[in-house]
């Protein structure tokens, strides 16, 4: 069981509340990857990637299975190391104490055989939340998330919906600055689907920086204002989500287009 699991910051920092998007000028930069790799034994799994992520901004992942999507947000969010390249915590020079908080929502999130509230509780802990502030923040969170009726009721016995939402709640109860998402809603039914989708929204509204991968191009459109399309570990195309999804292709690799051709084929 490692603190990412549990929603803890990955960055070493104490957790800060989610900044607006800055309205003038480039946002800042919270992290940085120059020609990183990862490969895990002989097997390549990215190859040189170099790509800032801004504060404020909403980021799609896509591309299919084995491009290498979720060891990309494993290498953003500091669960893997990179073999070559670099990353980095805020590279323009903010201090130790100001890097960002990140956090991470896993496809099936791991909950432990504890109630609602105290698997959020623990992860506060986790995160060096003082214990005054614990209970205030737990129900602030199951608020955020309409669970706080549920508090007391066994965490594996919600729904799958539910579990999701309470997983969202603990990746929001230690305000990062970044929150990173592996296929959030791929195995919830539509209406769960909806709910999971607001509140991703509202998170990033608020100003959190979320990076997500999927497969559901209609969410991506929703959700995400850039896309990155990746391709057997390479990242192919940086686009805004308008771009990446104009009908005629223009400026996107040949790769891009035959993937939006196989998975929108009315296009």
């Amino acid at each position: 069981m490692s603190a990412a699991e549990l929603g803890a910051p990955m960055a070493g920092a104490a957790p800060s509340q989610a900044r607006p998007r800055v309205s003038t000028g480039p946002a800042p930069v919270l992290i940085r990857l120059h020609e990183a790799s990862v490969q895990f034994g002989a097997t390549p799994a990215l190859h040189g990637l170099s790509l800032d992520i801004r504060q404020g901004e909403r980021i799609a992942l896509v591309g299919a299975n084995g491009a290498g999507k979720t060891t990309l947000l494993r290498l953003l969010n500091g669960l893997l190391a990179p073999h070559r390249g670099e990353r980095v915590l805020s590279p323009e020079g903010a201090s130790t104490q100001h890097r960002p908080v990140t956090a991470m929502l896993f496809q099936r999130p791991f909950l432990l055989h504890l109630s609602v509230r105290r698997n959020l509780a623990l992860a506060l802990w986790l995160a060096g939340v003082p214990a005054a502030e614990r209970p205030g923040r737990c129900g602030e969170a199951l608020a955020r998330v309409g669970l706080q009726a549920l508090a007391a009721q066994p965490a594996r016995a919600l729904s799958g919906g539910q579990q999701q939402r309470l997983a969202l709640a603990r990746a929001w109860a230690v305000r990062p600055d970044i929150l990173f998402l592996d296929e959030p809603t791929a195995s919830l039914d539509p209406s769960a689907k909806r709910e999971v989708e607001q509140l991703i929204e509202d998170f990033g509204a608020a100003g959190m920086a979320l990076v997500m991968s999927s497969h559901n191009l209609g969410q991506v459109k929703r959700l995400a204002d850039r896309v990155l399309f990746l391709d057997q570990g390479r990242l192919l195309a940086d686009r805004p989500v308008a771009e990446f999804f104009r009908a005629d292709g223009a400026g996107l690799p040949a790769e891009a287009v035959q993937f939006l051709h196989a998975e929108l084929p009315w296009r």
